[in-house]
């Protein structure tokens, strides 16, 4: 059964809407095809710039007025980048829809990138980065995406580079945004108690008449992934490490089976098969989880965790035995049957965060043109066998495949030119 109404406006902007008559809040927002990936080398970081510069001006706003248009109602302004996608989105009263709507439209596609505030939100986005990098969890993360995508563009920091930031000019998000921007490609999507009929004659007047973005943007395909191995002395206590390899693309039909493993190996239930095995049993970890991202072309599978340096090899070796057991055994019909009804328990309870939903209509219609029910998808989770499961384990979890990225306090470990242990 669909439970959502779909209206593509005539410049090809699309309007997906889900109504919730339990709440009294709306969540809407502009999720646009465009991220990080997009950048040339030169652009690296400009996509996120542009984030934040849309809330610093537009032809008829100040920042404060942008910041403030919401906030005094009570309601909330965000945005995020990633590296095929950028949303802009708020929050607010639905007596206060329009008002919401109104100002998203505004910082979406009339933002003039005022020069006082590019040098402004410059050293915000170079203190962003220090912070990043002052964090070895988060930087781990940034790191083994180029381990994993070395030269292509999905391997780049969606901060971009200390270089880069310091260049940008209004020149720069001009011109990204018209070899980008493509109507087609942005989709305003909407959560909340007011009826289609509503929300489709507020969005005729701010979208309709909107003109149509054409650009001829093509995306480079990734292919011809390595494995590598990595040693990086850096300036902590902790030892970081990383675990993963390039998976498959989110149109793979082994990708829900894959996400159903990955949930038993590392999900976020405290009975992970990683969790039980470094942390209950052992205690050499805080946290430890695997994920699973996807792109239009590839994914990515990765396993993160920190431990003490002393710990640091038989944690790694703990990993790549519960690897090896899901690659050597079938799961009985029990375990099989308690990771499927775990994982709807998950999906379900996620789809009750109206913003989380709201944000997954706008990418699943710009990736897949349409939004599965969640019946449907606990159908196929239903379907999923366990010989698909040791399959699939077989073809992602060998050894030989992997990749390894390590952060090492530096006076720990020495390590040679190209980063390997002497």
């Amino acid at each position: 059964m669909v439970d959502y109404e779909l209206h593509t406006f005539p410049n090809g902007i699309r309007l997906v809407h889900k109504q919730v008559s339990n709440t009294k809040i709306v969540h809407c927002g502009f999720v646009l095809d465009v991220g990080s990936r997009d950048e040339s080398a030169d652009e690296q970081g400009l996509a996120h710039f542009w984030e934040h510069m849309a809330f610093k001006g537009t032809e008829k706003r100040k920042a404060f007025h942008i910041l403030n248009r919401l906030d005094s109602v009570g309601g909330e302004l965000n945005a995020y980048t990633t590296k095929e996608k950028i949303c802009f989105y708020a929050s607010v009263l639905d007596h206060y829809f329009e008002h919401a709507l109104e100002l998203l439209t505004d910082i979406t596609f009339h933002s003039i990138f005022p020069e006082k505030q590019i040098e402004k939100e410059r050293k915000v986005i170079l203190e962003e980065m220090a912070m990043y990098y002052d964090a070895p969890e988060d930087a781990i993360q940034d790191d083994f995406d180029e381990l994993i995508f070395p030269t292509h563009p999905l391997g780049k920091n969606i901060l971009g580079t200390g270089e880069t930031v310091k260049n940008f000019k209004k020149d720069n998000f001009e011109a990204f945004l018209a070899h980008n921007l493509h109507s087609e490609r942005i989709v305003f999507s909407y959560v909340g108690s007011l009826s289609f009929n509503k929300v489709l004659k507020v969005a005729e007047k701010y979208l309709k008449d909107l003109p149509a973005f054409n650009a001829k943007r093509k995306r480079v395909q990734f292919s011809n992934y390595k494995p590598q191995n990595l040693i990086v002395p850096r300036s902590l206590t902790q030892a970081q490490c990383a675990i993963g390899r390039a998976s498959y693309s989110y149109k793979d039909e082994k990708r829900l089976p894959f996400f159903t493993l990955i949930n038993i190996l590392g999900g976020p239930g405290m009975n992970s098969r990683l969790n039980l095995a470094l942390r209950e049993k052992y205690g050499f970890v805080y946290a430890i989880d695997a994920s699973y991202q996807t792109y239009i072309d590839t994914g990515l599978f990765a396993i993160f965790f920190g431990t003490e340096p002393g710990q640091l090899d038989r944690s790694v070796k703990l990993v790549l035995k519960e690897l090896r057991y899901l690659r050597d055994h079938i799961l009985g019909n029990m375990q099989l049957h308690r990771a499927k009804v775990q994982l709807m328990g998950q999906l379900a309870m996620a789809e009750e965060n109206n913003i989380n939903l709201m944000l997954m209509m706008g990418k699943s219609i710009l990736d897949t043109g349409k939004i599965d029910s969640l019946e449907y998808i606990f159908d196929c989770i239903r379907k999923v066998s366990a010989q698909e499961l040791q399959d699939i384990a077989q073809e992602m979890f060998r050894e030989e495949e992997l990749s390894f990225l390590t952060f090492v306090p530096e006076d720990t470990i020495k390590i040679d030119s190209n980063g390997r242990k002497k």
